[in-house]
């Protein structure tokens, strides 16, 4: 019974109301799904903008501890230690003897 007074209602209203509003919901879901510049892919594209500019904050952020490090070994004596340490470096007439852990701790 509601189905049928529910299609009286739908058949009463002019056809050209009903074209339009087809075209209406035919436009609509074509451009929130189907088209190219559809809703799901631009938001698809915003996740990636996003996570490359968290990207690219981090890589900042390492830039400027880099840049730190460079202005750090601007000195010599501390090019000579940063060396010594992270490379083996060692004088002409000096021996290192580098002593590992057996057990993997500090």
């Amino acid at each position: 019974m509601y189905f049928r007074s529910l299609w009286e209602k739908i058949n009463a209203v002019k056809k050209p109301y009903l074209l339009y509003g087809a075209i209406t919901l035919g436009f609509v879901v074509w451009m929130s799904f189907l088209d190219t510049h559809s809703w799901t892919i631009h938001k698809e594209l915003n996740q990636e903008i996003d996570q490359l500019e968290n990207e690219k904050k981090v890589l900042q952020k390492i830039i400027q501890e880099d840049k730190k490090n460079i202005e750090v070994l601007h000195n010599e004596d501390s090019l000579e230690r940063y060396a010594r340490e992270n490379y083996g470096h060692k004088k002409n007439n000096e021996t290192i003897f580098i002593i590992e852990n057996q057990d993997g701790l500090k």
